[in-house]
């Protein structure tokens, strides 16, 4: 032991009974409302050895907590091991990376393994939603019940060589994935529906995977959720042969669309009156902002050359809108090539035409795609800032634990908190600051085991909210919990029973 400079404190590792995430009991009890845990041991059991000491579900979903948590590579779940009564035995190290190696032998192997990981999210998200949709309105209706899957891609930056780590368009060294949320709305975050891991060099516009990303997504969603789906995207998804697709599917769409050409063309011709005031996200006018569509003053495309079998659509779909907004440029900012007479010009395309949809409104929902932008850079603290392999399809399998960790504490959150609970919107960082980094003391005593927060935490009203509230399916047994009754003497220091890690996976008792 060594004496610290604080007067009368000393550092003491050799006790056993300490925690340093007690929040995690949450989200332990969001695995168990999901049903995650035989969820992944049936589709992975056929990378189980015979006699294997650990299920490969289990590893992974350690795997899965440890990110979850803040790390960010596989030597990261030894905070997990760690922390035996909370998360029960996990596997070494080795039997880790023996995993890893299995699911990303070759590629056949790896996406079979995708493809049984995203299975189990899926049955795990329609469960979830099915206890606790995270949206407004009603399921199974276009109003106001509309489910918004938003897709873009993003960069990860490799600083060593990797398989696929290629130069990107943004002028940096990585990959370049495609990513595809579900937007909550104003009460919550979001959760990731797909991640797709591409070389560094593929390109943001490439319809054919914003089409791969999309089905993906899609197959995310529970059945009765994907009759009104909303597709958003920036101008990247601009391509004839994507909103042909989404066309197609009979799916809504608000993409941005490049400001050039025909749009300049009739931005030029539009009368000033056809101009109406923007909304700001709250339903205010804005100032110095204003909308306007173009569909009817595009000029008339030239008839295509080239063979649609061969080059794919050679024209945009019917009953596509084209929609302008025109704002002043702040004071400073750089002017750009498609301003119009000192006007910032933006554009984005879309076929709803329900009513009840103004132009400002339409204009308010596409600009909301922003948030997009948010659950990317929540992702990035969530294990994507940097791909831990060597291997393209190890990096695969790690993107899927991401998507994994980030759904758990997203689905923690909504099982936990109501909507109008600033906690429902709080991001990763903050999340595992406030509620999941908190230290506990496990205390022994009879047959119980109780788990003792710091008595002066200001968020301990929050676990105790998200311990009681994700009660899991009828047919996986509880335990009971509810405060400590306080004896003569005893400090009421937020004290709760605590049931082991162990404990909790029991099976049901046979009748």
């Amino acid at each position: 032991m060594k004496r610290n400079a604080v007067a009368g404190l000393v550092v003491d590792h050799r006790r056993e009974s300490l925690v340093t995430s007690s929040g995690a009991v949450m989200i332990n009890e969001t695995i168990r409302a999901a049903g995650l845990r035989p969820a992944l041991s049936k589709v992975l059991s056929a990378w189980c050895p015979s006699r294997a000491r650990h299920d490969p579900g289990k590893v992974l979903l350690d795997v899965a907590i440890g990110v979850a948590l803040g790390g960010d590579c596989l030597a990261d779940v030894a905070a997990v091991r760690a922390q035996r009564d909370l998360f029960g035995s996990v596997a070494s190290d080795p039997t880790v990376s023996r995993l890893f190696a299995a699911l990303a032998v070759d590629t056949a192997t790896t996406d079979a393994a995708v493809a049984a990981l995203r299975s189990a999210r899926a049955a795990a998200r329609e469960r979830v939603w099915s206890r606790c949709r995270p949206l407004a309105g009603t399921p199974g209706t276009r109003d106001g019940g509309q489910v918004i899957v938003d897709i873009d891609a993003t960069v990860v930056t490799a600083h060593s060589d990797k398989q696929g780590a290629e130069a990107t368009h943004k002028m940096s060294y990585g990959f370049a994935p495609m990513c595809a949320f579900v937007d909550h709305g104003e009460h919550g975050t979001g959760e990731t529906l797909a991640l797709d891991l591409r070389p560094g060099k593929a390109s943001p516009f490439n319809s054919a995977d914003h089409i791969t990303v999309l089905g993906a997504a899609l197959d995310q969603l529970p059945l009765v959720e994907r009759g009104q789906v909303l597709v958003r995207a920036d101008a990247g998804g601009a391509s004839k042969a994507f909103l042909h697709h989404l066309t197609d599917a009979g799916l809504q769409y608000s993409i941005g669309f490049p400001a050039h050409g025909p749009v300049q063309a009739a931005i030029e011709t539009i009368p000033e009156q056809a101009w109406v005031a923007a909304l700001d996200s709250d339903g205010a006018p804005r100032e110095g902002a204003q909308v306007a569509e173009l569909t009817n003053w595009m000029p008339t495309p030239v008839k295509p050359t080239r063979s649609p079998a061969k080059y794919g659509p050679q024209e945009w779909p019917r009953g596509m809108r084209v929609i302008a907004r025109r704002e002043r440029p702040h004071p400073g900012a750089q002017l750009r090539l498609t301003d119009h007479n000192g006007w910032r010009i933006t554009c984005f395309a879309t076929n709803t035409r329900a009513t009840g949809w103004t132009l400002p409104t339409l204009e308010v929902r596409h600009r909301q795609r922003a948030r997009a932008e948010d659950r990317i850079r929540c992702l990035k603290d969530t294990g994507l800032r940097n791909l831990p392999f060597h291997s393209y399809q190890a990096n695969r399998i790690w993107l899927e634990i991401v998507a994994l960790a980030s759904d758990l504490i997203a689905w923690t959150q909504t099982l936990a908190f109501a909507d109008h609970q600033p906690a429902r919107k709080w991001e990763p960082k903050r999340f595992r600051f406030r509620l999941l980094a908190v230290a506990g003391r496990i205390i022994r005593t009879g047959r119980r085991r109780r788990l003792r927060l710091p008595q002066h935490w200001p968020w301990n009203h929050l676990i105790d909210t998200g311990w009681a509230n994700p009660a899991p399916p009828e047919q996986i047994p509880r335990p009971t919990i509810r405060p400590r009754t306080r004896r003569t003497g005893e400090h009421s220091a937020g004290e709760h029973r605590c049931t082991t890690a162990r404990q909790l996976q029991r099976p049901p008792p046979t009748r």
